[in-house]
């Protein structure tokens, strides 16, 4: 006997009660990004390899240990499901000429991300993200509003023991001077580094850190600071931003470690981190990067965005006593006998057309257990068709909440019926 099937490991079903609680959130999002002006996207889930190369880094984890990629059995193209969404974003306003066409563009996208990591709560194979990217926009007041932005639905969504950590990367030059420096000292403790620390030492050192080992939390601390780089245009935008953040009483810790994963960012960095998801803290992170559109070949671009785990953001909702509600119907139509249930398929579309949400009773069954079932459904009402109703052309209307009496109509008078009694008697109003 074969074994069963079951998902890829790191890459989960999300089943009808958390999709339902996935898709509540996504309202509350989608109605937050409009409200800033953003706007949709949609890329593929497949990129060419390259894009992720040039953009990401070489050297960085997720292109070095995490991608999958693979090569097109057809023409031989090397393609990647895509690890992140910022490379595709900028992609597409290049390949569509977006800036050109209609001016700095403010962009937002959702959906899966794959990597390939060690599977552990909060943290999958294949996850998802909300990426928000301002394209073309080169000031600190963009790189402030989007931190605002994720202060305010931190608020809308009543989150607890959540803060912001913020650091300036500088230009690129800036980095340079850094990183030499950098080089030189980590080479001084070169014996002391992990494997990790000594295989990125030549090729990402600032990657060293962003270490969690504690072993090397001294070294760290006095390993030079890139502040201490930066030079006057980079230190006035950073110092722009956190005006910005002061007059909105955003509180936020600068912290000189933040660095971030991908190679593409500069100047304004940030994170926002809890300590109630053990080791997956970060929930959100995001920043500048100027530099990518030229990476990617096109004509320089100011550029800042952030990306949200979604699996993450939902766990600390869920933590902080956060909940949808299941969406009940507005009507349960139940019916046996076969001119019944004939019926019962007209009266259920003659409510849809009519607006009302109505969820038909199939499989048979006795009123009984079929009113059970209404019951169960939370509908405020049940529609209810037996023979001697479906021989006169009529329906029944029963209140399931708050009482009231059983009223029956004609199938055209159904929508207004149901409309008074929905809308109009209070009794089953409260009992909603």
């Amino acid at each position: 006997m074969s074994q069963t099937l079951q998902a890829v490991r790191g890459m989960n079903d999300i089943l009808p009660d958390d999709a339902e609680t996935w898709e509540y959130f996504e309202n509350i999002v989608r109605d937050w990004l409009q409200s800033y002006g953003y706007r949709p996207i949609r890329m593929p889930l497949v990129e060419p390899t390259p894009l992720f190369k040039r953009a990401i880094g070489e050297v960085t984890d997720i292109v070095e240990k995490e991608m999958y990629s693979f090569e097109d059995a057809l023409n031989g193209e090397h393609l990647t499901l895509r690890p992140e969404g910022t490379a595709s974003c900028v992609r597409a306003a290049i390949q569509h000429s977006l800036i050109a066409a209609g001016g700095p563009q403010r962009l937002y996208y959702y959906g899966p991300m794959f990597r390939h990591e060690r599977p552990q709560k909060g943290r999958y194979r294949q996850f998802h993200q909300i990426g928000v990217e301002a394209l073309g926009f080169a000031g600190a007041d963009t790189d402030a509003e989007l931190i605002l932005m994720c202060a305010r639905l931190w608020d809308d969504l009543g989150l607890e023991d959540v803060a912001l950590e913020i650091n300036s990367l500088g230009a690129p030059e800036e980095r340079a001077q850094h990183r030499a420096a950098l080089i030189a000292y980590l080479e001084q403790h070169q014996d002391k580094l992990d494997e990790d620390g000594k295989r990125r030492l030549h090729t990402n050192p600032l990657r060293i850190l962003d270490t969690k080992n504690p072993e090397l939390q001294a070294i760290v601390e006095g390993a030079p600071r890139l502040a201490d780089y930066l030079g006057d245009e980079s230190k006035a935008h950073f110092e722009a931003v956190q005006v910005f953040l002061k007059d909105a009483g955003i509180p936020f810790r600068i912290n000189h470690r933040l660095v971030r994963g991908l190679d593409y960012y500069n100047r304004t960095v940030f994170e926002w981190v809890t300590t109630r998801l053990g080791a997956q803290g970060t929930i959100c992170a995001g920043g500048r990067y100027d530099g990518l559109f030229a990476q990617l070949g096109a004509k320089p671009q100011p550029a800042a965005g952030f990306a949200i785990g979604i699996e993450r953001l939902l766990l600390l909702w869920q933590a902080c006593g956060g909940e949808s509600e299941r969406a009940a119907p507005d009507a349960y139509v139940v019916s046996v006998g076969e001119a019944a249930q004939r019926l019962a398929m007209r009266a259920a579309e003659s409510l849809r057309e009519h607006g009302f949400a109505a969820l038909m009773h199939c499989g048979g069954g006795s009123f009984k257990s079929q009113m059970k079932k209404a019951d169960a459904s939370a509908a405020p009402v049940a529609v209810v068709i037996g023979e001697e109703e479906a021989a006169a052309g009529e329906v029944g209307l029963k209140p399931l909440r708050g009482g009231g009496v059983q009223l029956r109509v004609s199938l055209e008078a159904l929508p207004e019926a149901m409309a008074a009694l929905l809308y109009s008697d209070e009794s089953v109003q409260e009992g909603q």
